[in-house]
């Protein structure tokens, strides 16, 4: 009881300091954003009556009849009036927990930026469909920032009501996939309209991936599309870059839990060029990527794009686009932690001793025999091993060969 009063008391400390919130008009972004303070108990009440949800709660606890596990999730949901509280009451405990079973361990080192007045964009590479922006917020919360992050998540993983409704409660706004291209001119023109909003009237963080789903190779690169979606709404691209308070941002793992998930996708879409993912799939990925075992994992900022975006100044906005998005590239490869196992990939691969100095003699066969027990859990009927293993093994080569090149 004492550990929940004091983190009662740590949630409104922190709410405490936040500055006023503008709301403006919001009524173009109730088709997108998170849940409105005074929507938070509907929510809640809804989730807990979902049945759907109900079926995965009694999943989570199979001895606990289900009548007590709900009762149980609506005592400590109780008093819980914002997003930030949810997060912090019911997200933490449990994105702590998977890191306790899950992973060796975490660190957070951020440069150029400080908890404060000012609200970051945080534009990172895309490891885990849920985690990246869980642990982050984790991160931004126990080094003392004033607020976590509203969180940007394509639609096409709101399979069932209560994950739109579980989201939106953990400051999630939501981007539409799969549309037309008139539909995604004027969603994308809401979505950067949104974020602005987001930075100058809510002052909240926002995170976001630097592309439209996961690099299946860990060949992390800006999509430059994101980056004119940001500056829409504007008559200045550069200014309204600026505006944003873009800090890049590198999220590096140890081991991908999906890595074997995604070898097996680069065989099929090899195989069958038709061939595209079902819903289950994505959630195969989402419980593979919470609960498969992660080793280390690093976050590290760079310094926001504020401190050297006016070296962009003259450019037109082709070449500005293209140089921006290549410049947070470098600044995401050069501070990606790298690992034993990365190395010893990339030799592999090569063939060549060339980084036998960042790796011992049993950590390269510890990693030989990673690889091939994740060889091992690809089920596919026809399966190329030569490919499979090349693929695999080059999604923990990419990061080296960026990192070297940056």
């Amino acid at each position: 009881m004492d550990k929940m009063e004091n983190s009662i008391k740590k949630e409104k400390a922190v709410e405490n300091h936040l500055p006023p919130v503008i709301t403006g008009n919001e009524r173009d972004f109730d088709q997108l954003r998170p849940y409105n303070d005074d929507e938070i108990h509907t929510a809640i009440d809804s989730l807990l009556h979902d049945r759907q949800f109900s079926r995965i709660l009694k999943g989570a606890l199979p001895i606990v009849p289900l009548s007590i596990s709900r009762g149980f999730l609506k005592l400590i949901t109780l008093g819980i009036s914002s997003t930030l509280r949810f997060q912090m009451r019911i997200m933490r405990p449990i994105v702590n927990h998977v890191l306790r079973k899950c992973s060796t361990g975490r660190t957070f080192q951020y440069t150029g930026i400080q908890p404060g007045k000012e609200r970051y964009t945080f534009l990172s590479n895309h490891r885990d469909i849920v985690l990246d922006s869980a642990i982050l917020d984790i991160m931004l919360y126990d080094n003392g920032f004033p607020t976590t992050c509203e969180i940007a998540i394509g639609d096409n993983l709101l399979i069932y009501p209560w994950i739109r409704t579980l989201v939106r409660l953990n400051k999630a706004f939501i981007v539409r996939r799969n549309i037309s291209r008139h539909e995604l001119y004027e969603s994308s023109m809401l979505i950067s309209r949104y974020m602005h909003h987001v930075i100058n009237k809510k002052h909240e963080n926002i995170w976001i991936a630097q592309r439209e789903g996961r690099a299946k190779d860990s060949s992390d690169q800006t999509q430059v599309s994101l980056l004119k979606m940001l500056s829409m709404s504007g008559n200045d691209p550069l200014e309204r870059i600026k505006e944003l308070n873009i800090v890049p941002l590198a999220i590096s793992y140890e081991y991908d839990p999906c890595d074997y998930l995604k070898a097996k996708e680069f065989q099929q879409k090899r195989d069958d060029a038709g061939w595209k993912k079902a819903k289950q799939d994505d959630l195969v990925n989402m419980k593979t990527g919470i609960f498969g075992q992660k080793g280390h994992i690093h976050y590290q900022t760079a310094r926001p794009v504020n401190t050297w975006i006016d070296e962009l100044k003259g450019l037109d906005k082709a070449e500005f686009f293209t140089e921006l998005a290549s410049r947070i590239d470098r600044e995401i490869h050069h501070n990606y932690r790298l690992f034993p196992g990365n190395y010893v990939a990339d030799d592999l691969l090569s063939g060549t001793p060339a980084h036998t100095g960042y790796y011992t003699h049993k950590e390269k066969l510890a990693f030989e025999k990673y690889i091939k027990e994740r060889m091992a859990l690809i089920d596919l009927p026809n399966r190329d091993e030569a490919f499979l293993r090349e693929k695999l093994l080059t999604m923990y080569a990419n990061p080296v060969r960026n990192y070297e090149k940056s």
